[in-house]
């Protein structure tokens, strides 16, 4: 945890004392009475905390907001929904990376049962999202969305000037050199059994380039985690 987050209406509030929060602040960063801390509010602005007092059911901070952290990267993900663990996986670490959007979806090759574990049902998706934002020092929130029609996803992703899906069958380059000078990348990555024949077709009439990441097949997370680094850096790069 590199950055403690709150919402809005919780600044000025005390923070109960068996709050996660607390408790890492108290007992991992150990700190005391004057200590600061770095925090931010969700999709706000960071700043620091300057630990007041401790009580027995609760800890008092003083707030003071500085600065916005960098806005997300214009990449957004389509995503086979794969088994929950591969699926925890990509939350965090796209989410660390900085992605803006993570659209799970439902592809013929896929189980559709994984669209209602635990993972979604709990709110435990929201959890790992908020580590990787943690992780990142960041504030920035990317949108998250699962079970949804293949379909859907490519139709609503209208904002974006260069679409690629990553494919081990029919790619006609490597990722890396169809992505030109972009400002902006949607990338479709499969789930762990690969898009089916129409699947592919549809992407290709949707205006995406099928491209790969090498001869060695890798996991969904794997692909995932290593396409968004690609990407990032192809946008980072000096005009």
């Amino acid at each position: 945890m590199n950055i403690i987050l709150f919402e809005e209406h919780e600044i000025g509030s005390p923070l109960k004392r068996d709050d996660r929060r607390a408790v890492h602040v108290l007992e991992v960063l150990r700190r005391r009475p004057g200590d600061a801390t770095d925090i931010g509010i969700v999709n706000g602005p960071r700043g620091k905390a300057v630990l007041k007092s401790i009580g027995k059911d609760e800890v008092v901070f003083e707030f003071a907001l500085a600065e916005s952290p960098a806005p997300l990267l214009p990449i957004d993900l389509i995503v086979g929904l794969s088994r929950p663990q591969t699926c925890r996986r990509i939350l965090q670490e796209a989410t660390s990376l900085g992605v803006r959007r993570i659209v799970f979806v439902l592809t013929e090759r896929g189980e559709p049962s994984y669209a209602t574990s635990r993972l979604w049902t709990t709110g435990e998706w929201e959890r790992l999202v908020r580590a990787g934002v943690e992780q990142a020092f960041s504030t920035r929130f990317p949108v998250v969305e699962f079970g949804v029609a293949l379909t859907t996803a490519i139709a609503s992703m209208c904002d974006t000037d260069r679409r690629v899906c990553l494919d081990n069958y029919e790619a006609t380059g490597a990722l890396l050199e169809t992505l030109g000078e972009p400002k902006s990348v949607v990338l479709a990555i499969g789930s762990e059994r690969g898009w089916t024949g129409g699947e592919r077709r549809l992407f290709r009439e949707s205006g995406f380039i099928l491209a790969d990441l090498g001869p060695r097949p890798q996991r969904t997370e794997t692909a995932t985690i290593a396409a968004v680094s690609i990407v990032s850096a192809v946008l980072r790069k000096p005009t």
